[in-house]
């Protein structure tokens, strides 16, 4: 593998990890239904707001949400809509499994 194919993986591999967690996996999930603040999606995750805050930013970091800061409250929203065909790919697979694992014990 090229140097160049190697960094392009190594980035892939930055934004699949950002998604590697159940709490971002839920609040990409949530913005895909439209905006957000942050107190809302604290009391959806049922974390305390410094986790929650950590969560979006490493989702902003890697470029998938955005923010606005209104006053004293922080909104967020998707970025990137097209990370929801991740989660439809991720869908198609935990189905398959799941179907390979009944047949087995039938």
């Amino acid at each position: 593998m090229d140097r160049d194919t190697l960094a392009r993986y190594e980035a892939l591999a930055r934004i699949i990890k950002a998604l590697a967690h159940p709490t971002r996996l839920f609040l990409v999930d949530e913005l895909s239904r439209g905006e957000r603040c942050v107190c809302a999606l604290t009391a959806m995750v049922g974390a305390d707001i410094s986790t929650v805050s950590r969560h979006l930013a490493v989702l902003k970091n890697m470029g998938i949400v955005e923010d606005d800061k209104r006053g004293l409250q922080v909104y967020y929203r998707l970025k990137i809509p097209c990370v929801m065909n991740f989660f439809s790919c991720c869908d198609v697979v935990m189905k398959l499994r799941a179907e390979e694992q009944l047949t087995l014990v039938r």
